[in-house]
């Protein structure tokens, strides 16, 4: 069966605060798998709700950027995901103290100067500026069981 190294999943949410420079400390917890699954190397990207950073593993990055760019360049939407996606796009490696430098264009697009959240999504994170996290979490919690709203995938789906 495939382990960590082919699959890892990201999950949970821990409170992260960045440097002066930029630089966010990466949870021990997460730093092995990164390793194992990209050599360290990771993209950062914008999250089209304008609310939040995108950050994955080089390795589950690729599929999603050729899918993005396969995407018709006519269509209007295509060519909002690809420019904001692709075009905000940035390298990130993990150095030996478990760190990654966050781009201030990043930075300022996420409004995140000091204290952030660190989302597991599965195979990505989310990096919220922490109040704002807490502010959506709450709507979030307080906004009750969605409903009808649910994708029909999700129809037979109980916890």
């Amino acid at each position: 069966m495939g382990g960590l190294a082919h699959n890892p999943v990201f999950r949970g949410a821990t409170k992260i605060a960045l440097d002066d420079k930029g630089r966010m400390v990466v949870p021990a917890r997460y730093r092995e798998r990164l390793a194992e699954r990209s050599g360290g190397q990771l993209i950062a990207t914008v999250n089209l709700d304008g609310e939040c950073l995108l950050i994955y593993p080089m390795s589950d990055w690729e599929p999603v950027e050729r899918k993005v760019m396969e995407l018709p360049t006519f269509h209007p939407l295509s060519s909002r995901l690809r420019r904001l996606m692709v075009g905000h796009a940035s390298d990130l490696t993990l150095d030996g103290h478990g760190r990654v430098l966050l781009p201030t264009e990043l930075r300022e697009f996420a409004q995140i100067e000091r204290n952030a959240m660190l989302v597991g999504q599965g195979n990505r994170f989310e990096l919220w500026q922490e109040a704002r996290w807490a502010e959506r979490r709450d709507f979030w919690l307080q906004s009750g069981t969605p409903g009808n709203d649910l994708p029909p995938e999700l129809d037979s789906f109980s916890l």
